[in-house]
């Protein structure tokens, strides 16, 4: 969440405003209308899955922790190679007090454009202990049975489930030694950092909480808001440092955080974390934003050592020195150029910023030069992804948006609780053009949104986003119409490395087409989006390579692939599946 004004401006100084040429275009971009050429709609729909759920949350939102949960998680729980959906929920302070637990829920894929809650059967429904208190969800394979396991943050450390691979789970957090983590967990991430073959996991922490002592409404200048009384923070109260766990390998986990040198002694606000090979050396590296503070971006040295060098790499502010109030996190090679760069959201009196990987840990604040910047300013940004909805081979980036603060409402500007969700399309030269207003009516439906998740939900090559949304139901967003283009898919099963392949990189290449992805636990605002690599094709019917750099450091390659396919590959023995696209009469 991010800060209040007066404490933000106080504590950070003025963010950096657009020009007026940035602002005409802005302008400009917002109020074209019609359909934009050879791209689909977005259409809502949400009451076709017949998936009901309805996030808890008090109308109020008086303290902060009523304004911060709605992670989302698209997880193939039962191996049948359908992505299911996870929601996680929260409750009201007063739901709490009284000891009111809130159902978080699982959705089982029907293959038919159809849900089923498969939540009490599957054991997954009050994740958080006594408290149900849930935040974001992410999938790892903790025990390394090529199952997907399902980790959720709660205000009160984690929930740890393994798969039992019948359909239900088992806690497993305090067998697991993760049960000492108590403190507000908000995103987390699993990577084998060091190599030996096992997810480990990092937990990023928010503030300190605690029902008992609650911030008082409206009580200092960290809970103002355009001169009105707000919920207090972050700013003002206490950070909590971070944790690395060790997988030992016999189901449990070591915290190794001190040692590691990613505790986070200054105790920042930390929200999303991922982990990837950011200057491709072969050692995982790892990333957390953090909300008003300077983020971190640890550089690994593949022995369990990391280095804070996010300032010199120019990732812990903005192109001013300006930190900002960093939340979810977009993950993408959105230039093609075979490295993979970082959106970040923010808060409504910023922007969203882009920063460009350009190699050997140094990134480039794009934010304004490549228009993102003037499309976002004015809205409280959580989940976001680049996603080729088009299947064009080009990512675009998607932003789900909602304010903090209900009391906007009153003031009689242009802020609002509840906002619209933004679409910015690649224009393949680095800049993206606005086009929210333009792909149909269903991203202007202005909601609180939190969490975001996408993939390929129906099997048709067709890529989805889940938005789950702090106050009511979800939305779910299909692309309809557009041009017949063509795509791939392919899912990594490691062997050597991770049995879920994560942090595997793929290179992709359909004639002067060239595209990288990688797999990837967490991200987004506390959500998962599905592990099967997606590509858009534009037109080609057929791929000439497919190279895969396996997490171990193996590398394999694949040759003359034909498109519309779903392909599954073993670590060292190529393909061993490859499926045709799914095609129902239920699907809009």
């Amino acid at each position: 969440m991010a800060l209040a004004p007066g404490a933000l401006f106080a504590q950070m100084g003025n963010p950096t405003p657009l020009s007026p040429a940035e602002r005409q275009r802005a302008e400009a971009e917002r109020a074209a209308t019609g359909p934009v050429p050879n791209y689909p709609r977005l259409v809502d729909i949400t009451k076709s899955t017949r998936i009901i759920f309805d996030h808890k949350s008090d109308p109020e939102a008086k303290f902060i922790a009523e304004s911060m949960s709605g992670g989302v998680a698209l997880i193939d729980y039962d191996g049948d190679g359908w992505p299911d959906i996870y929601f996680t929920n929260a409750q009201s302070v007063d739901m709490a007090l009284h000891g009111i637990q809130s159902r978080s829920a699982l959705f089982h894929n029907n293959h038919d454009g159809t849900f089923t809650d498969v939540t009490d059967k599957a054991g997954v429904g009050y994740p958080c202990s006594s408290m149900g208190w849930a935040m974001g969800a992410v999938v790892g394979d903790y025990n390394n049975d090529g199952r997907p396991d399902l980790l959720v943050t709660c205000l009160n450390g984690v929930t740890l489930y393994r798969n039992n691979g019948d359909g239900t789970f088992t806690d497993v957090t305090k067998a697991s030694g993760l049960g000492a983590d108590s403190g507000w967990a908000a995103g987390a991430a699993f990577g084998d950092y060091d190599g030996d073959g096992r997810a480990d996991l990092f937990v990023s922490h928010y503030v300190d909480f605690h029902l008992d002592n609650l911030p008082v409404f409206g009580s200092s200048k960290a809970c103002k808001y355009l001169g009105l009384d707000v919920q207090c923070g972050p700013r003002g109260l206490q950070g909590l440092p971070d944790n690395l766990y060790h997988n030992n390998g016999d189901g449990t986990f070591t915290d190794v955080s001190k040692q590691a040198g990613v505790d986070d002694a200054e105790r920042r606000y930390g929200l999303t974390s991922i982990w990837s090979d950011f200057n491709d050396d072969g050692k995982l590296d790892l990333f957390v934003t953090n909300d008003g503070e300077a983020n971190y971006l640890y550089q690994g040295d593949g022995k369990g050592k990391f280095e804070d060098v996010a300032l010199l790499a120019g990732v812990a502010a903005n192109e001013d020195g300006v930190e900002q109030a960093n939340m979810g996190i977009a993950y993408g090679d959105y230039l093609h150029s075979g490295r993979m760069s970082l959106a970040l959201s923010h808060f409504d009196v910023e922007y969203t910023a882009l920063y460009t990987n350009d190699g050997g840990m140094n990134f480039t604040d794009n934010s304004i030069a490549s228009g993102i910047a003037r499309g976002t300013q004015g809205y409280v940004g959580w989940g976001d992804a680049f996603v080729d909805f088009a299947n064009n081979g080009w990512q675009d980036f998607f932003q789900v948006n909602g304010h903090v603060y209900p009391q906007v409402d009153t003031t009689h500007t242009a802020t609002h609780y509840l906002e619209p969700k933004l679409l910015f399309l690649n224009q393949h030269d680095g800049t993206f053009l606005n086009i929210s207003r333009r792909v149909g009516p269903a991203l202007e439906t202005p909601q609180v949104s939190r969490g975001l998740a996408v993939g390929d939900l129906f099997n048709d090559g067709r890529m989805e986003a889940v938005v789950e949304n702090l106050v009511g139901e979800p939305m779910i967003l299909r692309p309809e119409g557009g041009p017949p283009n063509h795509w791939v898919s392919f899912q990594l099963q490691g062997v050597e490395c991770n049995r879920l392949a994560l942090n595997a990189r793929m290179r992709v290449t359909a004639g002067d087409l060239v595209q990288t992805g990688e797999v990837i636990s967490g991200g987004s605002y506390l959500s998962q989006n599905d592990l099967r690599l997606h590509f858009g094709l534009g037109s080609h019917e057929s791929l000439n390579q497919a190279e895969i750099l396996w997490p171990d450091g193996k590398k394999e390659a694949l040759t003359h692939l034909a498109a519309d396919r779903f392909y599954v590959v073993r670590e060292g023995q190529g393909i061993v599946s490859s499926e045709l696209p799914q095609h129902s009469a239920k699907l809009p």
